[in-house]
């Protein structure tokens, strides 16, 4: 269903503001920056990316990465979110469909969530981390709050990964013999499209992620946040900051992607997929998911 026909019901005014420059990156480039006032059943899909932002895998920044601690300093109109995906676990390793089955970390995961924690705790001052409340996503998120020194993880059901229904369970290469309906759902270009057996649309799962967001984002204005969660939930929220914009690549474990949300209504990207925290472990390519087959 093309994005004109699923936003035919609706009104929609986009602002261009200007885009902000992060100058205290060593590669400045413009962000993707949106303001929206829509029914949001529906994903617009109208691009203000520069088109030469497109011909990239990853055209936003990373964060330098050093020993020194980033600038404590948030833009008091907006909440700065760094969005982790979880560590890596067995299942991701095998290439078998999780969604909301409660999966541990193995011991890789366990040693990217260490890794990543270590980070965070040395480049930025955090005021709260906010989890799905799957294992995956929570252990991570409890490593990082307590080398982060946060007392608590808050736990967030939104934040967990899309239910895939009676693909749960499953290896995705055997799939679509196993379960040939629940596969050509999970398949589908038709974002409205539930999965048998209790599955969720990408919709729904976009409005559930968003909506989280945004919640986390009211409450801590002018503040960071730490938020862990998955692959599926991640890329949605880039299609909420980028809406039309080309994919933004696979998510892999432990990611830094960090979103600046004004008042609820306009998002912005300052860091995309950075694992540079990774490039020392031998762990960088390991796992499965956090493309269009996450699960």
């Amino acid at each position: 269903m093309s994005a004109l026909s699923r936003a035919s019901d609706t009104t929609t005014f986009l602002r261009l503001p200007s885009l902000p420059i992060y100058s205290n990156l060593t590669n400045t480039i413009p962000l993707c920056s949106f303001k929206f006032h829509i029914n949001h059943r529906y994903r617009q899909r109208h691009s203000l990316i520069s088109p030469h932002l497109l011909k990239t895998p990853n055209p936003f920044p990373t964060m330098a990465h050093s020993n020194n601690p980033s600038s404590d300093t948030v833009d008091p109109t907006c909440a700065e979110i760094i969005v982790v995906r979880h560590g890596e676990t067995v299942w991701n390793v095998d290439g078998r469909l999780q969604g909301h089955i409660d999966v541990e970390l193995n011991e890789v995961g366990r040693e990217q969530a260490a890794v990543v924690a270590d980070r965070l705790s040395r480049e930025f001052k955090v005021s709260a981390v906010y989890s799905s409340d799957l294992k995956r996503a929570f252990e991570t998120a409890e490593k990082i709050a307590a080398t982060c020194g946060i007392a608590e993880v808050i736990k967030d059901p939104d934040l967990r990964e899309r239910h895939l229904g009676d693909l749960q369970g499953l290896v995705l290469q055997e799939a679509a013999k196993v379960s040939a309906v629940a596969y050509r759902a999970f398949k589908s270009h038709r974002t409205n499209q539930d999965i048998p057996g209790g599955g969720e649309s990408l919709d729904k799962l976009y409005d559930r992620c968003t909506s989280s967001l945004e919640r986390i984002a009211a409450k801590h204005t002018g503040e960071r946040v730490v938020v862990v969660t998955h692959g599926g939930v991640i890329r949605e929220l880039y299609q909420r900051a980028c809406p039309n914009g080309k994919s933004g690549g696979r998510v892999l474990n432990t990611s830094i992607n960090i979103f600046h949300i004004f008042d609820g209504d306009r998002w912005t990207i300052k860091t995309w997929g950075d694992v540079s925290h990774l490039n020392e472990t031998g762990y960088l390519k390991s796992g499965f998911g956090g493309d269009k087959t996450s699960g």
